[in-house]
């Protein structure tokens, strides 16, 4: 039978707000392959997601950077070659890039995406055989499943299921993930409120983990760690082997990145804050305990978080 093929390449939370869509899919359509591509960054935790069959990785971020190199060139032929290989009658486009939906006519499938009112990058709507309409103003785990849902012929459930499964817990003491690194320095939250929360959580027995994913946040987390007593920096990890940590927290404190959202999947007790962007279209949702805390241009003190904390009676 002929398969869907999904693109929605990047970002991180990009990713993990496709995963909805994705469980969605696989319920109306238990027997065909779903494949997925997404940027080679993330392919560990795309193929996390029970429901995608085949993850396929495409290098646009690299190729950008490398176009001159004797390598990628050839590196793109192979990637065309794999996506002309796949047997797929629905190509689904949710990235809304002009860079996603020239990936999307490399197949021979029937190429749905947003409409040019919809859509991130009005010109790539050109490219899509069928163009669907769906209100921008939307959280974005609605718009990629509404998306989905038009494109393959069924309406999504009101019910939000990312479709991970949580890993068992190995034992141990209870811990925090305090997530601080993000992708403008806009949605950084002041080191200090790290370090008020982070002393705080230590004194109601929690471990304090600190992730980073770049050298700058290393040296971030290094600093937070050496203010909080017992604080652990971790080691760089891949995603799939970060998702494991956030999955067994007892708490996820963090700012607007990719790794908040993964938290909302797994549905761990989390606090958000925000400072810059608007939680109402890009905050996390989940079927877990959620508490937004800011918003866009408002600045919420560690005390806030700390209340927040207090409000979920963490087990």
């Amino acid at each position: 039978m002929p398969g869907i093929l999904i693109i929605k390449t990047s970002s991180l939370g990009d990713v993990v707000h496709q995963m909805p869509a994705m469980t969605d899919a696989r319920r109306h359509f238990p027997d065909t392959r779903i494949t997925w591509i997404v940027e080679e960054a993330f392919v560990p935790l795309a193929r996390l997601h029970p429901a995608v069959d085949e993850v396929i990785a495409v290098s646009t971020r690299r190729w950008r950077t490398q176009i001159l190199r004797a390598s990628t060139w050839p590196e793109i032929s192979e990637f065309r070659a794999r996506v002309k290989e796949i047997d797929a009658e629905k190509v689904i486009d949710t990235q809304g890039l002009v860079r996603s939906a020239l990936i999307a006519r490399i197949s021979d499938g029937e190429r749905h995406g947003y409409d040019a009112m919809s859509i991130r990058e009005p010109v790539a709507a050109l490219l899509y055989d069928v163009r669907h309409k769906v209100a921008r103003k939307q959280h974005a785990v609605t718009r990629n499943r509404l998306l989905t849902g038009l494109s393959l012929g069924y309406a999504p459930d009101a019910a939000i299921d990312y479709g991970l499964v949580k890993p068992a817990k190995t034992g141990g003491a209870p811990y925090a993930v305090l997530l601080h690194g993000t992708s403008r320095a806009s949605k950084e939250w002041r080191e200090v409120d790290w370090i008020g929360t982070g002393k705080w959580l230590r004194g109601r027995g929690l471990d304090v983990l600190l992730p980073w994913g770049t050298d700058a946040e290393r040296i971030r987390s290094e600093r937070i760690a050496a203010a909080i007593p017992g604080a652990r920096v971790l080691e760089r990890q891949p995603l799939n082997e970060v998702a494991k940590i956030i999955a067994s927290a007892s708490l996820v404190v963090g700012v607007d990145t990719g790794l908040l959202h993964l938290a909302a999947a797994y549905s761990v007790p989390l606090i958000a804050v925000f400072l810059t962007t608007d939680p109402g279209l890009t905050g996390p949702v989940g079927s877990g305990s959620i508490t937004v805390v800011g918003g866009k241009n408002a600045y919420p003190s560690f005390e806030r978080v700390i209340e927040a904390v207090q409000a979920m009676k963490l087990a």
